[in-house]
């Protein structure tokens, strides 16, 4: 019996998964849409790196990226507008051993989350965060979300939006603890993979801002960048992102950028024409709180079952002596 257990837990560790593991039903999204770039991005890099699927879960809020954990055959959570990474803050600090992915948007991290975001990045908990950002609330139909361009006409903004855009980078890279921050784009597919692969492998609060077209509401936003490549500027580095000869024949405009340099990565995140895209800050020495809280000795086998007892014990109906 001891035989075959160990056989099938032997068989479950060298068990290769294949893409179509990690592939659950037919995404919903507009055809064109940037959260398909994204998702194929992901399922790859667990392909890749062969994350099981039964030890890894994505977690989301309310919106159109909010529908990633539907279509990731893994576990997944759904919650409610703007409280994506409280959720996914708790199951970390409950299960260490689980790979924990983060899936929210301009309006459901930046609006109604943002005081969330911002205390999640003092956590530094070792997570991946993907920030969809096409600039517009897709899901209910085309209001104004707080990444929008000024002047743009929306629902809620039919003069055209008052305010100046937030810019997702400039406010993460200027909280404290803040240990790894990127930018990528849903046109350029290679490079989305290589800094969504960076992050996961980054140990803390990776965040990706990936700035995505929605071909709905917003279908020409970036038709200029599209048609343009010395609008986007790629950041490479040895220690960062390298560029691919196929790439660097297109996208000529670049920057030699050490990640380790936060007062540049702050000037770059400030830039919106052109756009950066790679990696802009890392620093894999800022603490994890879940490692300075020691959920390890929190969360015992033994420490459970004794507060499962204690649970027990109060519904027991014991026998009189």
């Amino acid at each position: 019996m001891a035989a075959a257990a160990s056989h099938c837990l032997l068989r479950l560790y060298e068990e290769r998964h294949e893409l179509e593991d990690y592939q659950s039903g037919v995404p919903r999204w507009c055809t064109g849409c940037g959260d398909n770039a994204i998702l194929a991005a992901v399922q790859r890099l667990c392909r890749d790196e062969q994350l099981r699927p039964e030890k890894t879960v994505f977690v989301s809020g309310i919106g159109c990226s909010s529908r990633f954990p539907h279509y990731m055959k893994t576990y997944g959570f759904h919650g409610i507008h703007g409280r994506a990474l409280p959720v996914a803050e708790g199951i970390r600090m409950a299960r260490k051993d689980l790979h924990v992915f983060v899936n929210t948007g301009d309006g459901d991290c930046c609006s109604i989350g943002a005081a969330h975001w911002v205390h999640a990045i003092r956590y530094n908990m070792n997570m991946t965060v993907f920030l969809h950002d096409n600039q517009i609330y897709g899901l209910t139909k085309m209001q104004v979300s707080p990444t929008s361009p000024k002047g743009l006409r929306s629902n809620t903004t039919p003069r055209g939006a008052f305010l100046e855009a937030m810019q997702p980078l400039t406010v993460t890279l200027g909280v404290q603890n803040v240990s790894f921050v990127a930018q990528a784009v849903d046109w350029i597919p290679e490079l989305l993979y290589d800094i969504v692969s960076a992050a996961y492998k980054h140990r803390g609060f990776s965040f990706i801002r990936i700035v995505q077209r929605c071909p709905e509401w917003l279908p020409n936003l970036f038709e200029p960048w599209l048609h343009d490549p010395e609008r986007v500027r790629l950041l490479h580095h040895e220690d960062g992102l390298e560029v691919s000869p196929t790439l660097a024949r297109v996208y000529r405009n670049q920057e030699h950028h050490d990640p380790s340099d936060i007062d540049r990565a702050r000037e770059i995140a400030s830039c919106i024409d052109p756009i950066p895209v790679g990696i802009l800050y890392r620093n894999p020495e800022v603490p994890c709180y879940e490692d300075l809280r020691e959920t390890d000795h929190l969360r015992t086998n033994e420490f459970i079952k004794s507060g499962l007892e204690a649970e027990f014990d109060k519904f027991t109906v014991w026998p009189s002596a």
